[in-house]
């Protein structure tokens, strides 16, 4: 009898224990991209200032959850429409709670789709709609330069179409994740659900779980741990973490770029061209590592792009800002000063960007006005650092003339 009762209160003990293991069997990550990494929510804690002012850059905002807060083009009548001709047109539409790009032709619907995600905060953004597991492209985008709505890239300006799909590498560079599901099970498209808008915390200083754990548990040791920062990285390793998106997809991927975590190096993930100034430069659309390291400035330096940018900071496109970083190496003691600095005199503090780094048409990305029907230039900033002799004389001559005055 006395065994027995043992042997039941055993039982009754191992119950507990039972239910501790069958949570941890069956725990589910909160992240998608499984139990080492523990969302951006988590750094907020104890980097709030960080947090809160990188929430407002344009590498968190490169893809959202589309809704008419974020939607940067018009939907009031008359300029929510684009016309492709021959009866084509598509029009912006509210419908209920819902946001639609609407296809008509000779006046009668032929397709409606809906505004999902937002791709893009800054010179454009374009929109993709979910179709079951499928994401495509919409085929009118919004473009800064002209205010307006213009047709996507990779859509003809002439032709109606929803039909162009998104495919895994266009989420690389615009999201933190989304799980693709296995082609050779016969399965296509992502799990929505797994979808990590915009770049975030970990996507560049990876999973953040043990680091996390450990300084909610250590609070005074203030010596980051299990987390991979910027400054402890070598400058290969530096430039590789922007190189990821910033290389353009000119670059064979060997696998995806959401498995590349900083302090990794490029050479185990694509095969990287060599850049050959005047031959074949190129584009300078998403192509900014490859410009900017076949650059005199790069080689006969140590600079990385850490030296201009802070991606933790929404920096606005002033000239006299990054002026500022070109003189603190380029200057009359350091006897690389800019040789038209006689004729310059209190400009040379304004232009050393636009005459050496110009904003150059995209020869990937074409644009067509929505109204006027007018190619409109994508004009991207050239990371290749060099001599520009038409833009130098463009500015010569706008200085000379503002002396003239």
């Amino acid at each position: 009898m006395l065994k027995k009762r043992y042997s039941f209160l055993a039982l009754i003990a191992l119950i507990p224990l039972s239910f501790i293991l069958t949570q941890c069997y069956n725990s589910t990550s909160a992240d998608p991209r499984g139990e080492i990494y523990a969302g951006s929510e988590s750094c907020k804690k104890c980097h709030s200032d960080v947090y809160n002012s990188f929430l407002h850059t344009a590498h968190f905002q490169t893809s959202q959850l589309a809704n008419i807060h974020n939607i940067r083009g018009s939907f009031t009548k008359d300029s929510n429409t684009f016309e492709f001709g021959m009866g084509q047109k598509i029009v912006m539409e509210k419908r209920n709670d819902s946001l639609y790009q609407v296809g008509y032709l000779n006046g009668k619907e032929t397709e409606a789709e809906p505004f999902d995600v937002s791709i893009g905060n800054g010179k454009a953004q374009t929109y993709m709609y979910w179709k079951g597991k499928m994401l495509y492209e919409l085929p009118v985008s919004y473009f800064a330069a002209i205010h307006n709505w213009a047709n996507s890239p990779g859509y003809l300006p002439d032709r109606m179409n929803f039909g162009r799909p998104i495919l895994r590498r266009c989420l690389e560079c615009h999201s933190s994740y989304v799980k693709e599901l296995p082609p050779q099970a016969g399965d296509f498209g992502f799990e929505k659900a797994s979808l990590i808008y915009g770049i975030d915390c970990e996507r560049c200083h990876g999973p953040a779980a043990n680091h996390v754990n450990y300084h909610t548990d250590n609070p005074d040791d203030k010596k980051a741990k299990y987390i991979a920062t910027y400054a402890s990285l070598s400058r290969t390793q530096k430039m590789d973490a922007c190189a990821v998106c910033h290389s353009g997809n000119k670059n064979i991927p060997q696998r995806s770029s959401f498995e590349f975590e900083m302090g990794d190096t490029l050479l185990k993930d694509r095969t990287q061209p060599r850049v050959i100034p005047g031959s074949n430069m190129p584009d300078v659309h998403g192509n900014q590592y490859d410009l900017l390291i076949a650059s005199k400035c790069y080689t006969m330096s140590k600079m990385d792009c850490g030296n201009c940018h802070n991606p933790h900071v929404s920096q606005p496109q002033s000239m006299v800002t990054y002026t500022q970083k070109c003189l603190s190496c380029h200057s009359e003691a350091n006897h690389n000063f800019c040789k038209l600095a006689p004729q310059m005199g209190t400009a040379i503090k304004t232009y050393c960007i636009d005459c050496h780094m110009p904003n150059k048409a995209s020869n990937v990305i074409r644009l067509e006005a929505a109204q006027s029907k007018m190619k409109v230039p994508y004009m991207v900033r050239s990371h290749y650092i060099g001599i520009y002799p038409e833009e130098t004389k463009k500015i010569l001559d706008f200085v000379n003339g503002k002396k003239g005055v």
